[in-house]
């Protein structure tokens, strides 16, 4: 079998890091290229390359590239991957938003390249017929990856009342906020600590969050959404609260899920005697799934991922496979 031949864009970055790899042992995989600012010239961990400037990496020798780089920086190389015929994975929000008006809304600032919206995002569990033989994918953030895999049985059946807000708790590891040190994750303010931030309806992912939400059940009401700081190293868990409508009750909710993730390799739930924790996904590339009925129209959902792997790098992975026409768990299982 001819391997695909793959380069990183911000190789050197956490999810770049694990992108790199999970790409250095997959079977279809030869990697040509991780480029790093930072770290250009030094080694690059679990392969026999070096590091290269971005500006070096060469288009013309490779099949695919993944974009593990900040918003604003990803879309330009997108762009450019993309009129070279290149297959594009992009981790960053730069394509996850469907137009250049939610974009300029959420982070503050016009798309840099707004005629490659929109884009396929790249949920395979929700999304996977829309990923076959694309040339460009939206890998979602994870907190969203995290939410609306916890949610999505209740969203496809419209079972959540338009009534009430879905309220999400989420916490996630330091990793999270990337490798560029800052005060914020700085290890004496971290330690001993839990922070929350951007708290309601302020953190970007909102946008996206009830963007696919919504397309799924354009009734149900608004997220409030407050993510927090975890004292760990990577690692997410979103404590998801929902009211559902008269159609529905919660103790179907466990038979809802089964039905839903019965062939989902990438997607475990819990039986419901067990509550998800960090340890159920870390270092995985799974999403972790428990559900507490709570009163009849009451749902508690709680949605573990490792926030580098099935929120970022492995999902990437597995978008990839989907759109070269591979078992979308090779290099995954």
């Amino acid at each position: 079998m001819t391997k695909i031949r793959a380069g990183v864009y911000g190789g050197s970055g956490y999810a770049g890091l694990d992108l790199v790899e999970i790409l250095s042992r997959h079977p279809g995989i030869d990697l040509v290229f991780a480029t790093s600012k930072t770290y250009q010239g030094d080694p690059v961990p679990n392969t026999d390359l070096c590091f290269v400037a971005p500006d070096t990496a060469a288009l013309d020798c490779v099949d695919v590239i993944f974009l593990a780089l900040p918003h604003r920086a990803s879309a330009a190389v997108a762009k450019r991957g993309i009129d070279a015929g290149v297959k594009v994975v992009d981790l960053s929000a730069d394509l996850r938003l469907d137009s250049p008006e939610a974009y300029q809304a959420y982070y503050d600032s016009p798309h840099p390249h707004p005629e490659l919206l929109p884009a396929p995002y790249g949920l395979p569990e929700i999304n996977r017929a829309q990923l076959a033989g694309v040339d460009v994918v939206a890998t979602p953030g994870c907190y969203p990856t995290t939410v609306l895999l916890g949610m999505y049985p209740l969203l496809r059946h419209n079972a959540l009342s338009a009534d009430a807000p879905v309220i999400v708790d989420a916490k996630s590891g330091v990793t999270g906020a990337g490798r560029k040190p800052s005060l914020t994750t700085h290890f004496a303010e971290v330690y001993s600590n839990l922070i929350p931030y951007k708290t309601g309806r302020s953190h970007r992912h909102i946008g996206e969050l009830e963007q696919e939400a919504q397309k799924l059940s354009p009734q149900m009401g608004p997220i409030i959404f407050c993510p927090h700081l975890l004292p760990v190293d990577r690692g997410l868990m979103a404590s998801i609260y929902v009211t559902l409508n008269d159609s529905f009750a919660s103790s179907q909710a466990q038979d809802l899920f089964a039905e839903a993730y019965a062939n989902e390799p990438l997607v475990d739930l819990l039986h419901n005697d067990k509550q998800a924790t960090l340890k159920h996904a870390v270092k995985t590339n799974r999403c972790a799934i428990s559900l507490t009925p709570v009163l009849d129209s009451y749902l508690h959902i709680t949605s573990v991922t490792d926030n580098l792997r099935k929120g970022a790098a492995s999902q990437a992975v597995q978008n990839m496979n989907l759109m070269f026409g591979i078992d979308e768990t090779t290099g995954l299982l």
